[in-house]
């Protein structure tokens, strides 16, 4: 399965365009007072490490979208953190959902602060659909790297264990929400957080495991 996962987004050619129009990952900016701009060097290292460790050609820098950017469907994986609210306006939620269902995908990674506000966005934007927990099982947590527990701890934050939730459309998933895992705090610079080289690999590792799943569903 990892190997053909990877081999139809290859084929598909998903990251092989010149290198003025290279994919990235689409950091989310939004309303409400929180810092989706939050763990700055995360990004970058992740994608430093898709271009390593699956010879994918990506960009080595974010584009910043917000939910009414023509750039947003550019971009088949659009990221948001943060620690504290989370707001769209109904103009926003409208786009997000018709980027969504038009093929997007998008991982909120709880930095700590966002999961109530994200949870009631999600609720507004999608009134017909809910967040699910994945099981330990569920192909995302084995593309590329074997997670047989299911997402990774990083940061222990309120002690509970981690957990990987998503949202679907027609059988694809379209959001997958990280909670009490913080993996964007694994992707910094290592002495941002100071976490062990351990636990920044698996985080590495799931967030390369998150963008091949992403691009595999929007393969043909």
């Amino acid at each position: 399965m990892p190997t053909l996962l990877i081999a139809m987004v290859l084929t598909a050619g998903a990251v092989t365009s010149p290198a003025d129009t290279l994919a990235t990952i689409g950091r989310l900016q939004y309303g409400g007072g929180g810092d989706w701009y939050a763990n700055p060097s995360s990004l970058p290292n992740l994608l430093l490490a898709i271009a390593e460790r699956t010879g994918l050609e990506v960009a080595r820098s974010e584009a910043v979208v917000s939910p009414l950017d023509p750039a947003l469907r550019d971009h088949p994986f659009i990221y948001m953190t943060g620690h504290g609210n989370v707001s769209f306006t109904p103009e926003e939620g409208r786009a997000l959902r018709e980027y969504l269902l038009g093929g997007g995908f998008v991982h909120a990674d709880d930095n700590y602060g966002m999961n109530e506000s994200l949870r009631r966005e999600l609720r507004t934007i999608f009134p017909d659909k809910e967040l699910v927990e994945l099981p330990a099982d569920h192909p995302v947590y084995h593309v590329l790297y074997d997670f047989p527990d299911g997402l990774p701890k990083i940061h222990e934050h309120d002690g509970k264990p981690p957990q990987g939730f998503g949202l679907f459309h027609a059988g694809r998933m379209i959001v997958f929400y990280s909670y009490e895992s913080d993996l964007g705090d694994g992707w910094e610079d290592p002495d941002v957080h100071e976490d062990p080289p351990e636990i920044r690999e698996q985080a590495i590792r799931m967030g390369v495991n998150l963008y091949l799943f992403a691009l595999s569903q929007a393969a043909p």
